[in-house]
């Protein structure tokens, strides 16, 4: 799918991205999709769920994680990348280097999804100017091991503004083109609970910045406290998914461009209903391009 086909579909519904983690750390999932063949199948099956976006991650950024190599995240990532673009799938690549995203453009990827906004590598916002590459700028203070440490705030809604204003104003001056830039709030990135819900109910001040915006929710820390109302508390991030779900339907009904999720079958119907309930015709806008480009 080209870019311009993303950008049409998105302007029918809010997209949902569908993410797989080849990491053995990853909160959620870590270690079930490091082969190139399950990530693969794992692919298939999401994009039979209903997602537009498959999201390829080589390095976890749960709370406390470490890095790893460079090389280790190229081995990760690449081969996954090359054979889903290669399937006819539409891939972003989940990385913060900008060495691996120049690998994963070149082996398909459509989209750069970098949680630390450009700031992790200051050769990433040249790269995606030089690439005019679709990007998500993710709203970050601090690399996973140390980020709980950054969860200070005035108002988190306008320090969380203010920091994304400047990251997109940065990736404007480096050369990147503002229709390729999408906005991400980082919810749980440097965020308490309570602070990523009052971001994810500022959606509509998020919107005034002027780009798309990406809301990933899905399985995270915040939502514990909803996802076992009335049963036994739970830990499993799995149990989150229906509140997950619950997110994406409020964020697709409030004009996200697309929402990053574990669990696509039912983001895909918060998705389409929150489309025909804004009056936009659902289903279809994809159909053409998969089939004819795959």
């Amino acid at each position: 799918m080209s870019v311009t086909q993303l950008a049409s579909a998105a302007a029918q519904r809010c997209q949902v991205m569908g993410i797989i983690n080849v990491t053995p750390d990853s909160f959620s999932d870590g270690g079930r999709f490091l082969d190139v063949e399950a990530a693969v199948s794992r692919g298939a099956e999401l994009m039979r769920d209903g997602a537009d976006i498959l999201d390829v991650g080589g390095e976890s950024t749960r709370p406390g994680a470490r890095r790893v190599s460079e090389s280790e995240e190229l081995a990760r990532v690449v081969p996954v990348v090359e054979a889903l673009a290669g399937g006819g799938f539409p891939v972003s690549v989940d990385t913060m280097r900008a060495s691996v995203a120049r690998q994963a453009v070149r082996a398909g990827a459509v989209i750069v999804n970098d949680v630390s906004g450009g700031l992790a590598d200051p050769e990433m916002l040249p790269f995606l100017a030089e690439a005019d590459v679709t990007c998500v700028l993710m709203h970050w203070r601090a690399h996973s091991v140390r980020m709980d440490d950054f969860s200070y705030y005035d108002s988190v809604v306008d320090d969380v503004c203010a920091e994304l204003r400047g990251r997109l104003d940065s990736a404007l001056s480096a050369g990147v083109r503002a229709e390729r830039i999408i906005l991400d709030p980082g919810l749980g990135f440097a965020k308490n609970a309570a602070q990523s819900w009052e971001l994810l109910s500022a959606l509509p001040v998020l919107r005034e910045l002027g780009c798309p915006v990406l809301v990933g929710a899905s399985r995270k820390r915040f939502l514990a406290e909803v996802a076992t109302y009335g049963r036994r508390e739970s830990d499993v991030p799995a149990d989150r998914d229906e509140a997950s779900d619950a997110v994406a339907a409020i964020a697709a009904y409030g004009g996200a461009w697309g929402v990053r999720v574990h669990s696509v079958s039912g983001a895909a119907a918060a998705s389409r209903v929150a489309a025909r309930l804004h009056g936009r015709t659902v289903g279809a806008e994809l159909v053409g391009a998969r089939a004819g480009e795959r």
